[in-house]
């Protein structure tokens, strides 16, 4: 198992045994052993192996080593340990025997497989008995792989969260790659962060609105598809966040939130358009504004082009089982095979705040559990 280390990777060259002409390395997604007397319970039993194929590309393909990176590295590390610990001579072999390229071998199983716990994900090893050192040293950028796998994961165990109450509730899995949207872009640390994080989510599902992820599989991976993931016309930019997002309806004023509301569904006719309603207050939004004032406009619209009523605030639970008692009043739903009452398809709901794996979970429970609400109504 790799040792989690970093600085410490730059001696370990001088560590090996005496005549070390091999190292062999492989990582896992394994469950921390505990005290006895200690409960730790593993939230899941398998994961999505993804994201290795990126660090790959990006860090460790093609001509790595440079004179310069090695005149820089000896440099930087000369200055943190107050001593020429770095293997200055190792890095200068692999330049001029391999123009720089790594000698290093890495085995792994197909990106995108559901692997149990406790399973080897992939094996490092150098191909040089020179470079013996080379194996562990790349430990720490390839470790890295924890967060997209992690993305993958527990994305994929919120589908099986939502195919599970689909079927309860309809009977069908139509429509399930669209019923988990990323709107993370703004919630992550950094630019890579937001294009690794959501091309993950887009193994599992296709609703994002976090575009860097695009790119990363655009260039990375590839697809079999024109486009990896889509999204929907929505008051943000690329991300979910309630300021851009209100900005646009509170630009109005308070007293003509119906006059923005109206002047946005008209602006996109013919595609789905996601508008934030929790401005001021949701509930009358969703009864008076929505409900009365322009339902006649509402009604015109397509299933191809849906007026999507996105509440961003409150308790979840809460709020989306109020907004769906409202619409379902003020349109007129459908009761389908599983007898539940559904929104006419030209109206839907997309809960945009304090979504998780918990919150997800209650508010299908709820509505599985209540059919008088509008099943099967959440985008």
């Amino acid at each position: 198992m790799f040792h989690h280390c970093a600085l410490l990777q730059v001696t370990h060259y001088k560590q090996y045994p005496p005549n070390t002409t091999k190292v062999y390395s492989y990582f896992e997604c394994r469950e921390k052993k505990t005290d006895s007397t200690k409960l730790r319970k593993v939230k899941y039993d398998k994961t999505v192996f993804y994201g290795l194929q990126y660090i790959l590309h990006k860090y460790l393909k093609g001509q790595v080593i440079t004179p310069e990176k090695i005149q820089e590295a000896k440099e930087v590390y000369r200055e943190h340990f107050q001593d020429d610990v770095f293997n200055e001579k190792g890095w200068n072999y692999i330049l001029e025997k391999y123009s720089g390229h790594l000698p290093i071998e890495i085995k792994a199983v197909p990106e995108g497989s559901v692997i149990p716990r406790g399973n080897v994900l992939f094996t490092v090893e150098s191909t040089d008995p020179e470079c013996y050192w080379l194996t562990n040293w790349v430990e720490t950028i390839l470790v890295q792989i924890w967060y997209p796998i992690t993305v993958a994961t527990n994305s994929r165990e919120q589908k099986k969260i939502l195919a599970k109450y689909l079927m309860e509730t309809s009977g069908s899995l139509e429509g399930l790659e669209y019923k988990l949207h990323d709107f993370g872009y703004r919630g992550v640390s950094s630019q890579e962060t937001a294009g690794i994080g959501a091309s993950a989510h887009l193994v599992n599902f296709k609703g994002t609105d976090t575009v860097a992820g695009i790119g990363v599989i655009k260039k990375y991976y590839g697809t079999k598809d024109p486009v990896p993931g889509f999204s929907l016309i929505s008051l943000s930019f690329v991300s979910h966040c309630d300021c851009i997002c209100g900005s646009t309806i509170t630009a109005w004023g308070k007293d003509h939130e119906k006059d923005a509301f109206e002047h946005i569904i008209k602006q996109f006719p013919s595609v789905p358009v996601s508008i934030v309603s929790d401005s001021y207050d949701i509930y009358n939004a969703c009864e008076k504004i929505w409900g009365e004032d322009l339902r006649d406009l509402i009604e015109m619209r397509s299933a191809d082009a849906p007026l999507v009523v996105r509440p961003d605030s409150g308790n979840p639970l809460d709020t989306v089982l109020k907004v769906l008692d409202i619409l379902g009043k003020k349109f007129s739903p459908v009761e389908n095979a599983k007898g539940f009452k559904v929104l006419p398809p030209y109206i839907r709901v997309i809960q945009g705040d304090g979504v998780d794996i918990n919150t997800l979970q209650e508010c299908l429970l709820s509505v599985s559990c209540i059919s008088s609400v509008i099943g099967a109504a959440l985008m």
